[in-house]
């Protein structure tokens, strides 16, 4: 019989819930240690700083994403092409660029979005612009980038984080000289949107992605 865990008996219920309902969903993938593991650390990161459930839903988010990730086939034609955007704050332009792939690449390919030291929220006139256009991402949230995405994607595209950035060699990256949106207003973000935006739709033809 296995060692109990102590820590265990000082876990909420919900992320005991969580482990397990991953564990059993998961379980053609991952084993049950993988899973815990993941969706503590993914706890540890980010239920400090989001309010009552609203920490449940966003561990199991991110949680789901790093495994996502690690599940992705290292190559060969099951391997779709995929991208991590990453910026300071991840409250802007990074989710900003997320939106605008997720709704251009229809599926065809995947990304992520992350940032060196998250903001407690999104930027607000960024969830206004892209709300213009048709695109929603008003239920993301800003959140840290792990090793496990930055591991599964192709290209990583950076935008004002510089050195702060995660760097792996012979990764691909680029880097998108964009304004911060960080405290404008919805007039002087939404340049930045359609900048964002032509960037995405470059980037993807460049991968092969019709849009």
């Amino acid at each position: 019989m296995a060692d109990r865990d102590p820590a265990s008996d000082e876990r909420p219920r919900a992320l005991c819930d969580l482990i397990e309902r991953l564990s059993e969903e998961l379980e053609r993938s991952f084993d049950r240690d993988t899973v815990e593991r993941i969706v503590a650390d993914s706890w540890s990161r980010r239920a400090a700083r989001a309010p009552g459930g609203r920490a449940e839903i966003e561990v199991e988010l991110l949680a789901r994403e790093r495994l996502a990730a690690m599940a992705r086939p290292v190559a060969g034609a099951g391997r779709t092409p995929a991208v991590l955007f990453l910026c300071t704050h991840n409250a802007g332009r990074s989710q900003m660029a997320l939106g605008w792939f997720a709704q251009l690449a229809g599926g065809r390919a995947v990304a992520w979005s992350g940032g060196s030291e998250p903001a407690a929220e999104l930027n607000p006139s960024a969830v206004v612009a892209m709300a213009e256009l048709g695109v929603d991402i008003s239920l993301a949230f800003p959140k840290p980038w792990s090793d496990e995405i930055l591991a599964g994607v192709d290209v990583v595209v950076t935008m004002g984080c510089g050195d702060a950035c995660p760097y792996v060699p012979g990764k691909r990256y680029e880097d998108w000289p964009v304004e911060d949106p960080a405290g404008r207003s919805l007039e002087e973000v939404r340049p930045i949107r359609d900048e964002i935006g032509d960037r995405v739709r470059d980037l993807l033809a460049r991968l092969g992605v019709p849009v």
